[in-house]
């Protein structure tokens, strides 16, 4: 349930709920645009005083500029995607301007997001501004610049595009907590029930073919253990069959391909997704079988929904999107990367994470609990140091509620209201005044006292590791559940083998991983 920071045209599907009548308080699909909240202004707040000892930064104009209107936008978005490509992109914006803090535009730009505009944040120090709503407003910015057609959710504004200050927020994120807590039971043996599968695949395809994809066999996965453990629903037993995962992907692209890119030719690509919205209209009816299922699948979690003031359908698009795209989405992409660092750290590393796996079960009766897996410091490292060195969600937003001062390393920049800030979170969770050896995967990296000190600045799930999700922050409802789901994935892979090859490919959505050899365990 990753939390991140995607106009489509008004076609306005209706999402019949089985047995009920459609929703007649449902919002209009009308393009809804990103707004500041509307206080008077106030004068820009003094630059803080340092404390006795430290070093009193400059304040500096914020460099950068966002060139001719259409023409600026239309070519950073180029030079974003082609001509140089996403971080050579920032890189090469760092070294002109000498500082980790400027103005520049951000895709899609024309003619799908209306203001393109952002003061970029680089580096660790300045970055974790965005977490921060006392300073800055959440609503609308999920996706960035632009926000899809209400027509892909169902005509609703989902709880990831609320900002806290707007009453839904609280109730819809509530009702995340309790689907968390009330099927915290079943997490750990649905995971391991799919996940099984998925080896057992993996092993067949490698033995008959020399490779297989994890990435196939994880969606399948993924999506099957999300039913199962949520809902008590196995889709191959429904309607939907396994027809999950291939329905959601179509899904997000209509929603996220302004900001994708496929690999097509680039002028194709440049008219087919970045210049103009897709019609949610081609994708109604796969929406739709998702719904019906949901729908069927989510009787008791729609019965709470009901209890805390939420329509049983408003219900059923945040649960279906939580699951889908947060979740689904999370293990889609976070997965298949954590599975290339781990493969690519070689057999030392793996040979470690094996003794120390299996040696905490078997102090723990053979049995996988919570219990053995604190058991497991290297592991709980491991999952960590993905985490900061390729997070899942890269990109944030948000739009100062008022003058705001920022700092980086090297300088003070003052920031008007309602101008949009955005942060590259691998810049911030790689930098090198913050972690040595930032570039590197080093496993061993949280362990410890001085390595747990780090874990603040691990900051994938919109918020720092070190800090809990609330009704009043933008923190991933699922933080500690996707840090779950993860270390069962390495727990298992390491319970079953002592090591493992693969190729690594890209995708428009992290890491293409194939495996290749898959080598038993033997002790």
């Amino acid at each position: 349930m990753a939390s991140s920071s995607l106009p489509f045209t008004s076609l306005h599907p209706q999402f019949v709920s089985p047995n009920t009548k459609s929703s007649t308080t449902r919002l209009s699909s009308r393009r809804i645009r990103a707004s500041v909240s509307e206080k008077p202004p106030v004068p820009a707040p003094a630059v803080a005083v340092p404390a006795k000892g430290e070093t009193k930064l400059p304040l500096k104009k914020i460099p950068g500029n966002y060139g001719v209107p259409i023409v600026g936008p239309f070519k950073d978005r180029l030079d974003y995607f082609y001509n140089q490509g996403r971080d050579e992109f920032f890189k090469s914006k760092i070294q002109k301007y000498n500082s980790t803090v400027f103005r520049t535009n951000m895709p899609p730009g024309p003619f799908i997001s209306q203001d393109p505009k952002v003061v970029a944040l680089l580096d660790g120090k300045s970055f974790p501004v965005l977490f921060d709503v006392t300073k800055v407003e959440k609503k609308d910015l999920f996706t960035g610049t632009y926000m899809p057609s209400t027509d892909l959710t169902g005509g609703y504004r989902i709880l990831s595009y609320l900002d806290p200050s707007e009453p839904k927020h609280a109730r819809l994120k509530q009702l995340l907590f309790f689907l968390l807590k009330s099927r915290r039971d079943h997490v750990i043996p649905e995971f391991q029930a799919s996940y099984n599968e998925l080896f057992e695949t993996l092993e067949k395809e490698v033995a008959e073919k020399g490779k297989s994809s994890f990435q196939t066999a994880n969606d399948q996965a993924g999506f099957n253990f999300l039913c199962r453990a949520f809902f008590g629903s196995n889709p191959p037993d429904t309607k939907l069959g396994t027809d999950g995962p291939s329905l959601i992907s179509k899904w997000v692209l209509f929603q996220l391909g302004p900001v994708l890119k496929l690999g097509l030719p680039k002028y194709v690509e440049e008219l087919l997704i970045h210049t103009f919205p897709l019609p949610p209209a081609l994708v109604k009816k796969d929406y739709q079988r998702l719904y019906d299922f949901f729908y069927e699948s989510s009787g008791s979690i729609q019965d709470e929904a009901e209890k805390l003031g939420i329509s049983r359908e408003e219900a059923c698009h945040n649960l279906l999107f939580a699951t889908c795209f947060n979740s689904f989405g999370g293990m889609k992409i976070f997965f298949p990367n954590m599975l290339k660092w781990i493969g690519r750290a070689g057999i030392k590393l793996h040979n470690r994470l094996a003794t120390e796996i299996r040696s905490a079960i078997r102090s723990n009766g053979g049995k996988l609990t919570m219990a053995a897996m604190e058991q497991m410091p290297l592991m709980k490292s491991v999952v960590y140091e993905a985490l900061r060195i390729e997070p899942p969600v890269p990109l944030q937003y948000g739009r100062a509620k008022k003058d705001i001062v920022i700092e980086s390393h090297d300088a003070v920049f003052q920031v008007k209201q309602g101008e949009m800030l955005f942060g590259f979170q691998p810049f911030a969770t790689k930098d090198p005044k913050i972690f040595e050896r930032a570039e590197e995967f080093v496993g061993e990296r949280f362990m410890g006292e001085e390595g747990e000190k780090l874990l603040k600045h691990v900051l994938w799930s919109n918020g720092p590791e070190t800090q809990q999700p609330t009704l009043g922050n933008k923190q991933c409802a699922g933080k500690d559940f996707v840090v779950l789901m993860s270390r069962l994935l390495v727990v298992e892979l390491f319970r079953r083998y002592d090591s493992f090859d693969i190729e690594v490919g890209k995708s428009a959505l992290g890491a293409a991983v194939t495996v290749t050899s898959l080598k038993r365990a033997s002790f």
